[in-house]
């Protein structure tokens, strides 16, 4: 019996959460995070991904997420592969990264350590989909979503954190089109 969480309902929206291997620190360098956001546009533009909330944290993303074509797994599966090998790329190239040799060798040790891996892996194995099938699930995920911030300490309101969709929410344009939940 599998134990990995599942998309059933391809109709229906997602609270997803994806985080870097061992919960490393990555998303400390705006560039790594605008490989994350450029990558999201380019799976709403081109593979149906419907982006309804997000937000990017040092060590991982949550998303609300749906889909008006294609499968949601197929979308994350393209995302995670594509985002990964941009961001080990970019990590290794940054000459100003000063934790680029001891990165890589956790990447690279993660990689080893999976099967499904050759020798390196950026992001977590799974994905944790939760479907949100109600008002008060919706609205439960998007607080906990834009509060994360908050908690963690880095703004005293969720609307100030520039990698998030919480200025939508408030009226404001953030950095990636997104469908507001009503």
């Amino acid at each position: 019996m599998s134990t990995k969480y599942k998309i059933r309902d391809q109709e229906q929206l997602y609270f997803v959460s994806f985080a870097v291997v061992y919960w490393l620190d990555v998303f400390v360098r705006n560039e790594y995070k605008d490989v994350v956001l450029e990558s999201l546009c380019f799976c709403q533009k081109n593979k149906g991904l419907e982006v309804y909330a997000w937000c990017i944290m040092t060590s991982h993303v949550h998303l609300i997420i749906g889909t008006n074509d294609k499968k949601m797994e197929d979308i994350l599966r393209d995302f995670k592969s594509h985002t990964s090998t941009q961001l080990r790329k970019m990590i290794k190239d940054n000459q100003q990264e000063s934790r680029r040799e001891w990165l890589l060798w956790m990447m690279e040790r993660a990689g080893n350590k999976n099967s499904n891996n050759n020798g390196f892996q950026f992001w977590q194995q799974d994905n944790h989909p939760i479907e949100l099938w109600d008002n008060y699930m919706k609205e439960q995920k998007l607080d906990y979503l834009h509060d994360n911030p908050v908690v963690s300490g880095f703004v005293s309101k969720a609307e100030d954190y520039l990698y998030s969709s919480a200025r939508d929410y408030c009226g404001e344009k953030g950095l990636l089109d997104i469908i507001l939940i009503e």
